[in-house]
């Protein structure tokens, strides 16, 4: 069973019904108890840092994803603010992440002469699989293309839990990975046959 995290932010429906026009059971969490039957999560999330954790917060479900993610290792997919709130902190606000992986999320930077970067970074672009093998990235190209609305981006302290990249003005890491926890910057809801393959992915992974 997939379980979507509904604490108000994030495409909740449209990850649903990829999932049911894939016939892969979903189910939409709502409260703690609601994740009780999850085999895998979606977090999803859209809008800014400190607001994201404290709708985590108030739907009640925070203590419950932490027992799941760090004790029970049910594998999870933090979806763009969902990913950047799986760091310890951010350039964007004043509280603390979940830190379920070590790393930080930056606010893009100007780089080079003259040089005026547009934010937010909006549209599609490429991600480039740092590997595919038994990854979110299995059976697509080495150039696939997603869909990107944000202005920060995930760092991680180390460059192993990298696992794809993309070009803004120069690389940055657009998907992660630290064992039972995944995340994307990109949305796969809204990129079309590439962000179906891997939604059904992360259904299909198995994690040793």
């Amino acid at each position: 069973m997939i379980s979507i995290v509904n604490y108000g932010l994030g495409n909740i429906q449209a990850f649903a019904n990829i999932y049911n026009r894939l016939h892969i059971p979903v189910t939409i969490a709502n409260t703690s108890g609601d994740l009780a039957e999850a085999e895998k999560i979606i977090l999803p999330g859209v809008g800014a840092f400190d607001w994201a954790m404290t709708c985590l917060d108030a739907s009640g479900m925070r203590e419950e994803l932490d027992s799941l993610v760090l004790k029970k290792k049910k594998p999870i997919l933090g979806v763009c603010v969902g990913m950047q709130i799986m760091a310890k902190q951010s350039d964007e606000g004043k509280l603390e992440g979940l830190g379920w992986i070590d790393g930080e999320v930056k606010k893009f930077k100007e780089t080079g002469e003259n040089t005026k970067l547009q934010l937010p970074h909006m549209g599609w672009n490429d991600v480039v699989p740092i590997t595919k093998e038994k990854s979110l990235f299995n059976s697509m190209s080495d150039h696939a293309l997603f869909y990107f609305l944000h202005s920060y981006h995930f760092l991680p302290h180390e460059a192993a839990q990298a696992v794809a990249m993309t070009d803004y003005n120069g690389p940055f890491v657009s998907a992660v990975c630290c064992g039972n926890v995944f995340g994307v910057q990109f949305h796969p809801e809204k990129s079309h046959h590439w962000g179906v393959q891997l939604l059904k992915n992360f259904a299909e992974l198995e994690i040793c």
